[in-house]
């Protein structure tokens, strides 16, 4: 109709196929869609049209209960992980086994955490150690993004989807981290896809990267060369690349939310 605003869409036409153990980065401008692809992979978003299938099934043709058992395979972690502010770190980290406890241990974890042991070695790994018992809300920026990794040592995901782990990081820790996430991942037979803004370390850790830009597939290569980056990022603030709307069926269903934390 005349004057109506015509519908747009985050990601578009969008066709992926990844293996198992793989290692992706996903780069690209602010606002290109890395984040909600990764919460489509996490099926917290439900596409407007097409497939996402895991682990050989069509996730949005289950039924609710099916597709959250699914979702037990995978573990998304936000930018800023949703932790509770009261909460002792210890009883976040742990929480990554959340999937598997009944309900019984999930209260009992919150009463004395149930293995201080496994998230004190989980968070040794990111140099938090000796925040083990501190309180979530007492944590820096990084801190917090980093026990948030510390949930996904203790989980036991095959599909490890990581938004923007190092954003809050110095250089060191956030090559640190990297080989952390890097190291689990293939010890695991997991496969990682990780949204970076750092494309130096995209490119020097990753043998696959995927150069997303207004929600399309610029590239996706392992060989990602100057030109390529230089065409991603160009003219990437530019007025059409910032006017994007999320439909209706792109809004994530927190209902019948993912293991996301």
């Amino acid at each position: 109709m005349a004057g109506q605003a015509q519908q747009q869409y985050i990601l578009e036409n969008l066709n992926l196929t990844v293996t198992q153990g793989e290692q992706i980065a996903i780069i690209g401008p602010s606002g290109a869609g890395k984040t909600t692809l990764l919460h489509t992979l996490a099926a917290a978003h439900q596409p407007a049209s097409g497939q996402f299938q895991f682990m050989d099934q069509d996730v949005w043709a289950l039924s609710h209960t099916a597709r959250h058992v699914l979702r037990s395979h995978l573990f998304l972690a936000p930018q800023t992980p949703p932790l509770p502010a009261r909460q002792r770190v210890v009883t976040a980290v742990l929480a990554g086994r959340l999937p598997h406890w009944t309900l019984a241990q999930a209260l009992r974890n919150l009463i004395k955490p149930t293995d201080p042991l496994a998230a004190w070695q989980a968070l040794q790994r990111f140099d938090l150690q000796h925040k083990l018992y501190a309180r979530v809300d007492k944590l820096s920026g990084g801190e917090r993004q980093r026990c948030g990794l510390a949930r996904l040592l203790l989980s036991d995901a095959s599909l490890l989807l990581v938004d923007e782990p190092l954003s809050a990081l110095d250089p060191a820790l956030a090559l640190q981290t990297l080989n952390t996430l890097q190291q689990e991942a293939k010890q695991r037979n997991a496969t990682l896809i990780c949204s970076l803004h750092q494309v130096e370390l995209a490119r020097q850790h990753f043998p696959r990267i995927i150069g997303l830009r207004a929600g399309k597939v610029m590239f996706d290569s392992d060989k990602v060369d100057d030109h390529m980056i230089a065409d991603l990022y160009s003219n990437a603030g530019s007025p059409e690349q910032q006017s994007l709307e999320i439909t209706a069926l792109d809004q994530p269903d927190f209902s019948d939310a993912p293991r996301c934390f």
